[in-house]
């Protein structure tokens, strides 16, 4: 069930379907995302959310169906088009996964180096306007993941996400492990983030403070399936998961909050 306008998807999820041996995780998930606009996902423990995400970005295979990113089916492009669409798209994963013998400048080189024949000098360059782009100091650069706090790798993480200069930005629980400043904050600089680049943005959360901030439409994996549509739309929806993760305590906090 979808609410909401899609007039020029970038990302295109049909008829998925994922069984890990007997269990089926999702059963017939379908949605798209519009470019520009901010989807975020959610749903229960154990609905697949993460998996989800992981299928449309090609680090798992869906058992059915077909994704279609930025107009390509990611499961039937040739290798080589692969690599170059992969490079259209970066990825924020939950702990950051910097590599923790690289500083963080050195971090956000690497798909610089892997994906393009700039000079050094040029991609240092990129990577030092990359670490002020997520609002870290500039020695921050110079340090190992772990000299950092949780915050500053989640944004040395995006600062390595955005090297390429992506079209689209895929986040699993951004804020998770922040206090609420601290979330609040991440919020905010994705959302200026999407304004200033043009950012299409599909993340994954719990958040739901994150989900009033910066989400357009919000898609919700329930029953095996997804419902998408507008904060308004699913709080008028009385599917019971949906009704009590919107309407219960946190979900009211979040709402007041938010006027």
């Amino acid at each position: 069930m979808m609410n909401g306008e899609v007039e020029n998807p970038v990302i295109r999820v049909t008829g998925l379907r994922t069984l890990f041996g007997q269990q089926v995780v999702h059963d017939g998930v379908s949605f798209a995302v519009n470019r520009g606009e901010v989807v975020g996902l959610v749903g229960g423990s154990g609905t697949g959310k993460s998996v989800l995400l992981r299928e449309i970005v090609g680090l798992m295979e869906p058992t059915s169906g077909t994704v279609e990113v930025l107009g390509r089916d990611t499961r039937r492009v040739p290798e080589r088009e692969r690599i170059a669409l992969q490079a259209r798209w970066g990825m924020l994963f939950q702990d950051g996964a910097l590599f923790s013998s690289l500083t963080v400048l050195e971090n956000i080189q690497v798909p610089l180096k892997e994906h393009t024949s700039l000079s050094r000098g040029l991609i240092e360059e990129i990577a030092r306007i990359k670490v002020a782009m997520v609002g870290l100091p500039p020695d921050a650069g110079y340090k190992y993941p772990s000299q950092l706090s949780g915050g500053m790798r989640k944004r040395a993480g995006l600062a390595r996400a955005l090297a390429m200069d992506p079209e689209i930005l895929f986040l699993d629980e951004p804020t998770a492990g922040l206090d609420p400043i601290g979330a609040n904050a991440f919020d905010e600089l994705i959302g200026g983030l999407r304004k200033s680049l043009g950012l299409t943005v599909l993340m994954v959360t719990h958040d739901l403070d994150s989900l009033y901030a910066i989400c357009d439409r919000i898609a919700v994996l329930v029953d095996k399936k997804v419902m998408v549509g507008t904060m308004d739309f699913l709080l008028g929806q009385d599917h019971p998961w949906i009704h009590d993760y919107f309407h219960g305590p946190r979900g009211r906090a979040a709402g007041a909050a938010r006027g």
